[in-house]
């Protein structure tokens, strides 16, 4: 019996060894808070960003260093936008003057529609207490949904306004790994003249 046992063990072994790491490493969405932004504004024409988007860029630089929520603080360890397109590189653009002052990558594997592609990554691989995505209006409610958040309960709207730049979604997860809807809310910047 004695050897059944210990043949069972090592049998095992490799398999209870790389299930350690693989939990040890990647906290998924565990104890995890997403921020969710829209790019900052865009011009008229082209592929980047307007003058007052650049100056909400700027401000985000020290917005988020920390973002001061609650009485609590909040420093993004990931940044996440969309990845450039022709049409738009805004979301990496509004990252840019932030990812400079903390020295951290922007990650951009990601096109607009693949929300679910990014929230399951986030929950197996993700590493990071504190993760910060920008990313398209018209794929941000499916982006909060993906991640299960309620977005019509956290914007108060079905859809993310096309003349709103100044929110944040908050998104809290406990220690399971799941939203928890009562840290979970939308912030409204007061970054710039008439946010």
């Amino acid at each position: 019996m004695h050897l059944r046992h210990c043949f069972l063990a090592l049998l095992l072994w490799p398999v209870l060894l790389s299930a350690h790491h693989a939990g040890k490493d990647a906290q998924g969405l565990r104890n995890v808070t997403v921020l969710i932004v829209r790019h900052a504004e865009k011009p008229d024409q082209g592929n980047g960003l307007s003058p007052r988007g650049e100056q909400r860029a700027q401000a985000y630089a020290s917005y988020f260093d920390p973002l001061q929520l609650d009485g609590g603080t909040l420093l993004p360890q990931r940044l996440i936008a969309t990845s450039d397109s022709k049409a738009s590189m805004r979301p990496r653009l509004t990252l840019t003057p932030l990812a400079a002052r903390l020295q951290l990558p922007i990650e951009q594997p990601w096109a607009d529609d693949q929300v679910d592609a990014l929230a399951k990554e986030l929950r197996k691989k993700n590493q990071a207490p504190v993760v910060l995505i920008a990313w398209h209006h018209g794929h941000i409610v499916k982006l909060i949904e993906a991640l299960g958040g309620d977005a019509k309960q956290l914007l108060g709207r079905k859809t993310w306004p096309g003349d709103v730049y100044n929110w944040v979604v908050v998104l809290h997860f406990d220690g399971q790994g799941r939203l928890s809807e009562s840290a979970s809310r939308l912030v409204r910047e007061q970054l710039l003249a008439g946010d």
